[in-house]
């Protein structure tokens, strides 16, 4: 690819060193990083040598050098700085899960249609090449018949209240912060499920700490899959099909290995990641490619998908009792 875009990067958390570090890594032109004071912006410039720093989202939105912007706020502003980043004319990759509810996400799906830019859902697992070989192998037939999906999404995380993860305000919780990575997946494997059952269990601050959900599929398929946010589980994914399975080592929505085993135990073929970084460039070139192409609506994630995927989530926490301040 010859004309590269001019990245901007709006937030400058932990998300936002990771990702702007894999496009460094990989020869990606990152031009701009707003933040909310000028200092941090400046601070995050230096580190990752970017040309412009602004000392607010609007001046980020402004730059004239900027083409595609990565938004890593918390889930409650996803929405609002994707349109104002929309209603500047730059295209947008929004940090996972898309918005905070399916309501937030059809507007400013709306509204990049009527402006004919791309917006994307940072959901960059799907690009990876473990998955883009799995995708490959069921393809071919090798798993005969899908039949289930099992995955987990546990990790030990802070129990402080104030702490993001703790904080209903904003958008805290093990499902929109980790259970969108496994039911994006099922969601790949086996599209929008028929029914939705989960039960959960809450904190103090009344985030949800851990949450159990199985969607249910044409056909009998089934997806299992839990996520926790005070307990550190293998964080590993299994695909059963009728003639053999694929077992996925952890992190399975990292860069990893798996393995193709056949209905009588035996290995029929085995696959390991080689990445450098953490891999979040994948999605960072589809993004480069889609925009190139004239394709605004997404390839491997569509913006429909994403916007049905955050009712899916609204329908669980309908389910659970989940509401956010000001819904």
């Amino acid at each position: 690819m010859t004309d590269r875009l001019r990245w901007g990067i709006l937030a400058t958390g932990g998300i936002a060193h990771l990702f702007t570090n894999d496009l460094k890594l990989h020869g990606f032109t990152v031009q701009a990083v707003g933040s909310r004071s000028q200092a941090a912006a400046e601070t995050f410039a230096a580190k990752f040598d970017i040309p412009n720093a602004h000392a607010s989202y609007e001046a980020l939105a402004a730059d004239p050098e900027v083409d595609v912007v990565y938004v890593s706020t918390p889930h409650p502003l996803h929405a609002a700085n994707a349109r104002l980043l929309l209603e500047a004319g730059k295209h947008v990759l929004v940090e996972k899960p898309f918005t905070l509810n399916a309501h937030e996400a059809r507007e400013i799906a709306d509204l990049a249609a009527e402006r004919g830019l791309l917006l994307l859902e940072a959901m960059w697992t799907r690009y990876l090449p473990h998955m883009v070989r799995i995708r490959e192998i069921i393809a071919e037939g090798t798993l005969g018949e899908l039949r289930s999906l099992i995955a987990d999404h546990t990790q030990k995380l802070s129990d402080d209240p104030a702490h993001r993860i703790n904080s209903l305000e904003l958008g805290g919780g093990a499902l929109l912060d980790l259970g969108i990575y496994p039911i994006s997946f099922s969601w790949d494997l086996f599209g929008a499920p028929v029914t939705i059952q989960s039960t959960a269990t809450f904190k103090d601050t009344g985030a949800d700490a851990q949450i159990a959900t199985i969607f249910g599929y044409d056909g009998g398929r089934l997806a299992s899959m839990l996520s926790a946010s005070h307990t550190l589980g293998p964080n590993a994914a299994s695909i059963l099909g009728t003639t053999a399975r694929i077992e996925i080592d952890g992190v399975w929505y990292s860069p990893t290995s798996f393995r193709v085993v056949g209905a009588d135990g035996s290995v029929l073929e085995e696959f390991r990641s080689e990445v450098t970084g953490r891999g979040m460039q994948f999605q960072a070139e589809a993004v480069e490619r889609l925009v190139a192409s004239g394709n605004l609506r997404g390839d491997l994630l569509t913006i429909d998908d994403s916007v049905a995927i955050m009712g899916t989530l609204d329908a669980i926490r309908e389910e659970i009792g989940l509401r956010y301040p000001g819904e």
